[in-house]
């Protein structure tokens, strides 16, 4: 049982924990980063087939990210609740890594399916990993202001991650490959596979679990009862996927009487009383009727948006504006060591600002400098860096505040309802990256298809241009400003959240 005396978190486990994350975003970031050129421009899937198979799988990923907290919440070891999966999971995740950019030498057809079959077991195998481990914050201490320098921390182990997949993959595929990209790939991904499980294994030897709630406090609900009553809501998902693929009257009709259905059965739910509802039901509508909750998981997307948008652009932009893709290396290494300043500053800056001022600075100046790329001439590299390096400064405040924020959305609703679902609560982390992502890569491949692009046919690169130079600055400011509207109505200030602290504490420590 955590108590004011526990709250701080020496550097050696807040560092373990970091390394966590630098783990998943060799995963994230690589993918992030490279799946879509992989696809176009090595795999040979079209720019279209590539964009359905990337925004129908995160259109899933959201019930998997929600039934994956709960079974979080429901897990008991002697490592505690969310440690094991760390451990259990890094291997899975490895080897769909490595699969995922493998090239097998089948018909193209076969080469759809395989894509298929390796990012869906990809997802999944992060899920599994990366829920887990994003809910271990929410429980290693009960302090809100040391959850936001923990999250720094977080994220600043995230984007060395990413600095190492994102800046030095190209060189390692030339050099792996010698020419042949698909040897190439797949030989750079066994190298940080086997870096992947080993730095999971650090943040399980390094971090321990503190908040614990008293056994009458804790989740129920059997596994079944929850499957049951998840299982509701993969109705508008499936039919929301059939009319992305189709784009019919038909499926469109579908998936608005899906939805009204859910909708309505939700409502229900609602309006039971609490005593009558299943625990897991407790749950959904505790996550459902979480105000700050839905505002963070709103605030995660537009911002997830706004830099999967801007990374996914980057090799194409470096490659055929700039001329030059070595450039593209060297891009992401500049901004990912902007990254890891501002994650480690951001805690710290949070106790002058407050999260809500901070978040708004980052959204409005690396939303005006991002849109300051469109006007930069083609060729003006020193430009192209300066703006981009100083909008990712700001930028990076954004992940590290949504994911410290989620935490706060968790002791909300502790302090409300008197139970801390805290697996489910942080689902919203794992779904905001994966939705975000996978809906970011799709509308840069939507795009870059509207002008007739088509990766394996060098006729159509120039005629493309203007859609990367567009995708590179002012589309995903759009999502950095339309974050601001949101954020004004968020509830949970400074003030707010000490005394929100303070009271669970005391009931902490009197059920102790």
């Amino acid at each position: 049982m955590a108590t004011t005396a526990s709250h701080k978190l020496s550097f050696i486990e807040k560092s373990g924990y970091a390394m966590g994350d630098a783990a998943a975003n060799l995963v994230w970031r690589g993918v992030l980063a490279y799946i879509a050129v992989f696809y176009t421009d090595t795999l040979g899937i079209s720019a279209a087939a590539a964009a359905t198979l990337l925004l129908m799988v995160r259109l899933s990923d959201g019930i998997t990210d929600i039934i994956m907290g709960m079974v979080a919440d429901r897990t008991t070891s002697k490592h505690g609740k969310f440690r094991p999966w760390i451990l259990w999971s890094a291997p899975v995740l490895g080897l769909f890594m490595v699969l995922a950019f493998t090239t097998p030498d089948v018909s193209p057809a076969m080469k759809l399916v395989w894509a298929y079959f390796t990012y869906i077991g990809l997802t999944l195998a992060y899920t599994v990993n990366n829920v887990p481990y994003s809910a271990l914050m929410g429980v290693m201490t009960p302090s809100h202001t040391e959850r936001t320098i923990l999250s720094g921390y977080r994220f600043a182990g995230a984007f060395c991650g990413g600095a190492l997949v994102m800046s030095f993959t190209p060189d390692m595929v030339a050099y792996f490959g010698q020419g042949n990209d698909a040897e190439g790939y797949q030989k750079t991904m066994y190298v940080f596979a086997a870096l992947l499980v080993l730095l999971c294994f650090i943040t399980f030897f390094t971090t321990k679990e503190r908040v614990v709630q008293a056994p009458e406090d804790q989740v129920q609900g059997t596994y079944g009862e929850m499957l049951k009553n998840v299982a509701v809501l993969c109705i508008p998902l499936g039919v929301m996927s059939w009319f992305f693929v189709e784009r019919s009257l038909t499926s469109g009709i579908a998936f608005g009487i899906a939805a009204i259905g859910t909708a309505f059965l939700i409502y229900k739910f609602v309006k039971k009383p609490r005593e009558e509802l299943t625990p897991t039901q407790r749950d959904i509508i505790d996550l459902i009727t979480n105000k700050p909750w839905l505002m963070v998981l709103g605030l995660g997307l537009f911002t997830m948006f706004f830099n999967g948008i801007r990374y996914t652009t980057v090799a194409y932009y470096f490659t055929y504006v700039m001329g030059d893709a070595s450039l593209g290396g060297k891009f992401f290494l500049a901004i990912l060591i902007a990254s890891i300043i501002a994650a480690i500053v951001a805690g710290y800056l949070t106790q002058i600002l407050g999260k809500k001022a901070l978040f708004a600075i980052s959204l409005i100046v690396s939303g005006v400098l991002t849109t300051m790329i469109y006007f930069v001439d083609e060729g003006n590299v020193t430009a192209v860096f300066t703006i981009g390096v100083a909008a990712e400064f700001f930028a990076a405040f954004m992940p590290v505040l949504t994911f410290s924020m989620l935490g706060d959305a968790a002791d909300y609703s502790e302090w409300k309802h008197g139970r801390r679902a805290t697996g489910l609560f942080y689902s919203a982390g794992s779904f905001i990256q994966k939705m975000g992502g996978g809906f970011a890569a799709a509308l840069v491949l939507l795009v870059l298809a509207s002008y007739g692009y088509v990766g394996t046919d060098e006729t159509t690169h120039a005629q493309a241009k203007p859609g990367m130079i567009s995708l590179m600055s002012w589309i995903p400011s759009l999502f950095a400003f339309s974050a601001i509207a949101l954020l004004v109505f968020y509830p949970l200030n400074t003030r707010r959240m000490a005394e929100v602290e303070a009271d669970l504490i005391k009931r902490r420590e009197a059920k102790a």
